[in-house]
């Protein structure tokens, strides 16, 4: 039998990349979703796409809520792009699948036949669907029938076997905030978390409140009652307040108040609408850190604001990988059986 032959590929996947030239697959605007392995790929049939929160919100708002357009525009972008990079937000979110086919000059901890979930956005992962098969629009997930491409640099996670996959799959996809959460508050902080009762805030706020101790307070702040009262029923947080992210002046407020005029040494943001910018950075003290792990977060916006209004801040962009970030996300629903029930409810 003729044995099958592979073409070399580039460690960060620029071999896909087909325009413009020179970009890496994240910042490109079309890559080559052929579902045909280079040599050092691998082939995912893939089961269900989490699209990150800001990017579905988005994409709902579009087709106002109809799921049939909803479908339409998911499967227009990946048509277009060879991935699903949302046109507005820029972001994307992650997968699960199985392995079906691993290259000759892959070098990894894989097998096929290995439930994996990707650690790498969508938007630079190559994507074929050939069919949509359900859209869970409560919690950003989509079930489909298709394959994607992970490069060598991809980071993955092994599916661990002690809770459901979809479950996994919804915290994984934001293991980035509370992993940095943990890296960035310090024992006594006043730690503030806008978006503290979305799946990322109560992770971060869980976090948040670890690292401080008792000397230290986390301020949960959501914009809706029924998301805060999520975050109470895990008693994540010391103190829970309901506040429009959108207004600057409110937040300030308010903070000032919970504060006694000290505002926050954190801001953490991970609320999946725009125009927070200004609220995180007026809640946050002079030489504080306000960190954006907000994909919708413009950071012209928050520079030129910052600025605008004297603020000498630290600003933190949220990077969605910080090393054992998985795993830590992870460990948060073991050691927390609120949050592991209040996400199975939700997630699984």
């Amino acid at each position: 039998m003729e044995s099958k032959t592979y073409k070399k590929g580039d460690l960060y996947g620029t071999h896909r990349v087909i325009s413009p030239k020179g970009a890496l697959p994240q910042p490109a605007d079309i890559i080559d979703n052929t579902m045909e392995i280079y040599d050092n790929e691998v082939l995912i049939d893939v089961h269900t796409l989490n699209i990150d929160s800001a990017s579905f919100t988005e994409i709902e708002k579009r087709a106002e809520g109809d799921v049939e357009k909803i479908k339409e525009i998911i499967l227009g972008i990946v048509e277009k792009t060879g991935k699903h990079k949302n046109p507005w937000t820029g972001s994307g979110g992650m997968l699960i699948g199985k392995v079906k086919e691993i290259g000759p000059n892959y070098k990894g901890d894989l097998r096929v036949g290995d439930k994996i979930a990707t650690l790498v956005s969508l938007s630079l992962t190559p994507l074929k669907i050939d069919e949509i098969k359900e859209v869970r629009a409560d919690i950003d997930q989509v079930d489909i029938k298709g394959q994607a491409i992970l490069f060598q640099s991809g980071l993955f996670g092994i599916l661990p076997k002690d809770m459901p996959k979809e479950l996994a799959l919804s915290v994984l996809d934001v293991a980035g905030a509370p992993a940095q959460t943990a890296k960035i508050c310090k024992p006594g902080d006043t730690v503030v978390v806008m978006g503290g009762g979305g799946k990322s805030g109560i992770l971060c706020c869980w976090q948040a409140k670890k690292q401080v101790g008792i000397n230290g307070k986390v301020i949960c702040v959501d914009g809706f009652k029924k998301s805060l009262n999520r975050a109470m029923s895990v008693k994540c947080a010391d103190e829970y307040m309901v506040v429009n992210a959108t207004d600057a002046v409110e937040m300030y407020n308010e903070i000032m108040e919970a504060t006694d005029g000290e505002l926050a040494d954190v801001v953490i943001n991970v609320v999946n609408i725009p125009n927070t910018e200004m609220a995180s950075i007026m809640a946050c003290k002079d030489g504080g850190m306000v960190y954006f792990f907000s994909m919708a977060t413009n950071f012209t916006k928050a520079a030129l604001g910052a600025e605008g209004v004297g603020k000498d801040v630290n600003m933190l962009i949220g990077n969605g990988y910080t090393k054992g970030h998985a795993n830590a996300a992870l460990q948060v629903l073991r050691e927390d059986e609120r949050i592991m029930r209040l996400f199975a409810e939700l997630y699984a």
